[in-house]
């Protein structure tokens, strides 16, 4: 049924609670889908009023992203050689953006049909304050979303 599974990873062993849904939706499938492991990094935001250069160095910033794009890069190697060992033909990609708005094009772009995420479940002001990288998604994406609380989860409005 399912072609291209997106699984957003943000490092998190919450992030990764995903995975053993992900395997067992994929054993319900006719054929083995391709799943595509994403994290994204976002770009360092400065305080409103401060100036790059009060902070740090453009080169410095710089220097900063790229070591966190070489670390999610790391992390979902981690992950894909995890899920390859198990039998899932999975693949990564690190992509560079607000994470909400950036997953959802990359689910655009690369025809995904299903969307699995976790999620920490908070409601009321901290979830306004947090925001929801999931909700968002539901909102954005025109593609089934699979949404996995987190171990732990206390239910409330």
């Amino acid at each position: 049924m399912y072609k291209k599974i997106m699984v957003p990873l943000d490092g998190s062993k919450l992030a990764e609670c995903v995975l053993p849904h992900v395997e067992t939706v994929i054993k319900g499938c006719e054929s083995s889908p391709e799943v595509l492991l994403v994290r994204a990094v976002e770009p360092i935001t400065i305080p409103y009023g401060r100036k790059v250069a009060e902070i740090m160095s453009m080169e410095q910033l710089k220097a900063f992203e790229t070591h966190n794009k070489v670390e999610a890069g790391k992390y979902l190697k981690e992950i894909v050689a995890q899920l390859v060992k198990a039998g899932v033909n999975a693949k990564a990609d690190v992509i560079y953006g607000k994470a909400a708005e950036v997953l959802s094009d990359f689910a655009s772009k690369n025809d995904v049909d299903l969307v699995v995420i976790a999620t920490h479940g908070r409601s009321g002001i901290s979830r306004w304050v947090w925001g929801s990288v999931a909700d968002r998604l539901i909102r954005s994406v025109c593609v089934p979303v699979l949404i996995v609380r987190a171990p732990g989860c206390v239910p409330g409005i």
